[in-house]
């Protein structure tokens, strides 16, 4: 399950693409501008880059990954299926990659395997979060071709553009992301980082 993605875009240049893709005009939350470097490893109870807002606008801040569960256990994905969101507090998470870990294939290799995912004609992209505790979580579902090798699950994803239909109240998409939608890149293989 997905527990880290990156920014490795600064918010000042994301923002502004913001105006140039259409989207809402933004705002930060109370006049505070946060944390605009890159973030190339966000892991649980980070502190991320989150948007909320309708049509007329849209409001950022930064907001803590994972809200403490029942057990003590940080809840950090949340499962899509079969859930009524329509009273949820929603969020946008601003990612531009997210990190998904498989078993070596090496014996007694203790890491796990690590990969990168992007989205494919995209600098960007979005995750649905929802908001509980004042901290978020990233949505989940089934996974599409591309993380079926990878993962049982997958992150919810949007394009830049398509980010507004989980803000307005429109339900998630119903079917994962076509084949073809995120390549991937192994960091980590049997151990041993791979070269770029």
């Amino acid at each position: 399950m997905c527990n880290e993605f990156q920014r490795q875009k600064q918010l000042k240049d994301a923002i502004e693409e913001f105006d140039r893709r259409g989207l809402p005009l933004f705002k930060w939350k109370d006049g505070l501008i946060a944390n605009i470097d890159a973030q190339p490893a966000i892991r649980i109870r980070d502190s991320a880059f989150v948007v909320r807002g309708d049509d007329r606008g849209l409001e950022g801040t930064m907001m803590t990954w994972a809200w403490p569960g029942p057990r003590g256990a940080p809840v950090f994905n949340f499962r899509s299926e079969g859930r009524d969101f329509s009273r949820s507090e929603r969020v946008l998470v601003l990612a531009d990659g997210f990190v998904e870990y498989t078993h070596p294939a090496a014996a007694g290799v203790m890491l796990k395997d690590r990969h990168l995912f992007t989205m494919v004609g995209q600098q960007w992209f979005w995750i649905a979060g929802v908001v509980r505790e004042g901290c978020f979580s990233l949505l989940t579902m089934a996974p599409g071709p591309d993380l079926a090798g990878y993962h049982d699950r997958q992150i919810v994803t949007f394009a830049p553009e398509a980010g507004m239909d989980w803000l307005t109240r429109s339900a998630i998409p119903q079917r994962p992301p076509l084949a073809g939608s995120f390549a991937a890149r192994t960091l980590r293989r049997d151990g041993l980082e791979v070269a770029a």
